[in-house]
């Protein structure tokens, strides 16, 4: 009877893929120890054992591979984690080689912390005596203070449907999720937090400022995956967000085409209004990221295009130079007056174009950055 007993047991643990069925019946042996031999209550224990990580890695398997677990735990794509991966590796050396050092100079802290007291030496600034020391010491002492480095960097990104335009290598988003990698990887690397928020005609996508490797990775992925649900561009929506969501100050990266054909391609005056109302509380940096062919039209006789954020259809013949250079000239001229009017609201700019190396042009920008902070 007892055999029996103990296969239907097997049975029923294979059929449940449980493995609190051999536990059961090794406790209720247990209690009936008085009636069996000890050597029973033993075999038993050890068959439990053996059996039981068998059925727990079967259970765990079946977990895994049932439409359940893959609806609620989705399973990021290779060909993402792929990319993902590419770009952390490529944005590493960036960092490395030609970054190292300048984001932390560039950037500084929101205060001094006090950090210890020294002798004073010949050359030390008289007002950082400490005099209570000083009296108690008999000998002067001064004060030594530490800047409190830890920051906020905040990726304000443009997701609307322009971004996703691009003639080369890569789209405009693309190289904005790179740039957002650069700057993301340089915060982690000095203990800053980073944020993320998505815009498009609203903001669709929120991410609080936090630290770690980890959380770089889950915002470089949204920036290059995230699906809109809208295609316009509303960055004055994004910005009175920030201000809601961000007390403290921030630096705050702006990556988007900054392309408004409505007002001929300059900031209208709310959104130039709303740009300096947040500069004066955070760190503002624009970074404005083109296309070559939005710069200039390539020479391929009539063209059909469609507006990506309105969805209006335009016919265009680019087959007359003088039509070419007169479109070439707006657009210079349109991005001549886009730099004037972020001078005049105190904020720092950056060009980057798609079929060029950013690298430099972020190396340039701390270095020119850093000359403006220690003239004053």
């Amino acid at each position: 009877m007892l055999p029996k007993f103990f296969r239907a047991t097997v049975k029923l643990g294979e059929l449940f893929r449980r493995g609190f069925v051999f536990k059961f019946v090794a406790e209720l042996l247990e209690d009936f120890t008085l009636f069996f031999k000890r050597k029973f209550f033993n075999l038993f224990h050890d068959l439990r054992c053996t059996h039981g990580v068998n059925l727990l890695r079967r259970r765990r398997r079946a977990i895994e591979n049932s439409p359940i677990a893959n609806r609620h735990f989705p399973m990021i794509p290779r060909e993402i984690l792929k990319k993902i991966r590419q770009i952390e590796l490529r944005t590493n050396r960036i960092v490395t080689e030609t970054l190292a050092g300048q984001y932390h100079s560039v950037f500084k802290g929101q205060g001094m912390n006090f950090d210890e007291v020294r002798e004073y030496q010949p050359g030390d600034d008289v007002r950082a005596i400490d005099w209570n020391v000083t009296a108690r010491m008999n000998h002067p002492f001064i004060k030594k203070f530490v800047e409190e480095r830890e920051l906020t960097l905040m990726l304000v990104v443009d997701v609307s449907g322009s971004g996703l335009f691009g003639s080369r290598d890569q789209s405009k988003r693309e190289l904005a999720a790179e740039i957002a990698s650069v700057l993301a990887f340089s915060a982690i690397r000095n203990n800053d937090k980073v944020g993320l928020i998505l815009f498009s005609d609203e903001v669709e996508k929120f991410i609080p400022p936090r630290k770690g490797r980890g959380h770089v990775l889950r915002v470089i992925r949204e920036v290059l995956f995230f699906e809109p649900k809208r295609r316009g561009t509303d960055m004055k929506a994004a910005l009175d967000f920030l201000m809601r969501v961000q007390s403290h100050k921030a630096i705050t990266v702006v990556l988007s085409d900054f392309l408004n054909q409505k007002s001929g391609g300059v900031l209208p005056k709310d959104l130039q209004t709303s740009l300096r109302m947040t500069n004066r509380k955070h760190d503002v940096v624009a970074v404005q990221i083109t296309d070559p062919h939005e710069m200039e039209l390539p020479a391929l006789g009539r063209l059909i295009l469609e507006d990506a954020e309105t969805g209006e259809i335009l016919e265009v013949n680019t087959s007359r130079a003088s039509s070419r250079d007169a479109f070439a000239l707006r657009q210079q001229k349109q991005i001549g007056e886009l730099a004037k009017q972020f001078r005049s609201s105190g904020i720092n700019s950056i060009q980057l174009r798609t079929n060029e190396s950013y690298s430099a042009t972020l190396g340039r920008f701390f270095e020119t950055r850093e000359k403006r902070r220690l003239r004053g």
